[in-house]
């Protein structure tokens, strides 16, 4: 098939992206299960913002604290002073977030955070905008959705992409010639025994950089978020037990029941100091106890994680419950420009697959839902300016395709290049 853009993956950066390019074009979208199945919907605590001028510093030394001062300075400017306009687009797409009893926005405070500074809706933030975007996407006429749909490789030619190979969703293989292609395949959780990522998530996109020379970054960078519910169920997606809950008072404890940390901590710090705690007592998890919480605000901000807590057989309001750290986020990626550009012609990346410079060696709670959202836009916009100046757009793509590589064996690719340094790290 052909059409004008192609974007690979459907989470809030691929949607946000679609809603911000010419309506004129044809945009397909393609993703590897439905269109629901995404980090994006799964994201909990929130979406930082800039409330007021005065935050700005001190929302901009938090990032670089948690970062190790490894973030790119330029990307944190832009991510902190577009969140105004961020959040004009989201509330004009009926995006609902916690408010007072005045109106004005409600603030809640994470890991790492100096103020209370992150948006939120109950403790489904994620699925709140997400979906709110999916429903905007769906009602523009330019816009195809194929669910179900595996990138297998880009078309490449003197160091510009024209497209894709695909396998459809009845197993079919074909290639979609496109004039400009953005890579929004999300993380590499499904690369992990335990993560809390969507377990298809395999890093399909950077197993194509490295295949195709472009340029990656920050590979080794990666999150292990502190509090997970331990299950012993190996094939179980880990289940994430927000960091707000910490930053609304929930406690960490030994297994005499003692508290043994800083409960906001950076999440790589607070992470060692977990598994230390593991280590010194011999167990598999610490206890997380969030009866500090008052019951009325543990069912209003978190009812999802106190419902799939009392599926799981432990009534949180009562007793504490066991958490074990699990990998969570991709700092590294594709490496890109302020405007999502990579080192190919025609090709871009946003989101969790892009490395931009903003988070650093470790990401600042709720930042990569602001974060995915800033630049997506920026690259849908400066793909437009692009457009207008292209004198190649339909140009033709290679008369063969030489390689037809399945999506495991990207996976596999990853794990042989990237795995092996993690290890020796």
């Amino acid at each position: 098939m052909t059409t004008d853009i192609l974007i690979v993956g459907s989470g809030c950066a691929g949607l946000y992206a679609a809603l911000h390019l010419p309506k004129e074009k044809a945009v397909t979208i393609i993703t590897k299960t439905d269109a629901e199945s995404n980090d994006s919907f799964l994201a909990q605590g929130g979406m930082c913002m800039l409330k007021e001028p005065g935050d700005y510093h001190s929302y901009f030394e938090d990032t670089l604290k948690a970062g190790h001062y490894e973030n790119d300075k330029t990307s944190v400017e832009i991510m902190i002073k577009s969140s105004p306009d961020v959040l004009e687009d989201l509330v004009s797409y009926g995006v609902d977030f916690q408010k007072e009893a005045d109106g004005s926005f409600s603030f809640t405070r994470e890991g790492a955070h100096s103020a209370k500074r992150i948006l939120f809706h109950k403790d489904i933030t994620g699925k709140e905008i997400t979906s709110h975007l999916l429903e905007q996407v769906r009602k523009r006429e330019n816009v195809t959705i194929l669910e179900y749909t595996c990138l297998l490789d880009l078309l490449c030619e003197d160091n510009a992409c024209y497209g894709a190979v695909v396998q459809n969703a009845d197993g079919s293989v074909s290639r979609i010639s496109t004039d400009y292609t953005l890579l929004a395949t999300g993380g590499i959780g499904g690369l992990y025994r335990h993560s809390t990522n969507f377990r298809h998530l395999t890093g399909d996109a950077i197993a194509l950089a490295l295949k195709h020379g472009i340029q990656t970054k920050d590979l080794t960078y990666i999150q292990i978020h502190p509090t997970t519910l331990y299950t012993k169920e190996k094939k179980e997606r880990s289940f994430l037990i927000s960091e707000s809950v910490r930053g609304e008072g929930a406690l960490l404890y030994d297994k005499q029941m003692n508290r043994f940390v800083d409960e906001l901590l950076p999440r790589d710090l607070l992470t060692e100091a977990i598994y230390a705690q593991m280590e010194k007592d011999g167990t598999d998890f610490v206890w997380e106890d969030l009866r500090p919480i008052p019951t009325e605000e543990l069912e209003l901000h978190f009812p999802n994680i106190v419902a799939y807590c009392k599926k799981m057989g432990y009534d949180v309001t009562k007793e504490c419950i066991p958490v074990v750290p699990a990998q969570h986020y991709f700092m590294g990626g594709i490496q890109v420009d302020y405007n999502a550009r990579t080192s190919m012609e025609r090709l871009y990346a946003i989101g969790e697959t892009a490395c931009n410079g903003v988070h650093g060696k470790n990401r600042l709670a709720s930042n990569s839902l602001l974060e995915s959202l800033v630049f997506a836009k920026r690259a849908a916009l400066d793909l437009a300016v692009d457009y207008q100046d292209a004198q190649d757009k339909g140009s033709t793509l290679p008369s063969e395709i030489t390689d037809e590589t399945d999506v495991e064996a990207l996976a596999n690719a990853y794990r042989e290049l990237v795995l092996p340094k993690l290890k020796q790290k």
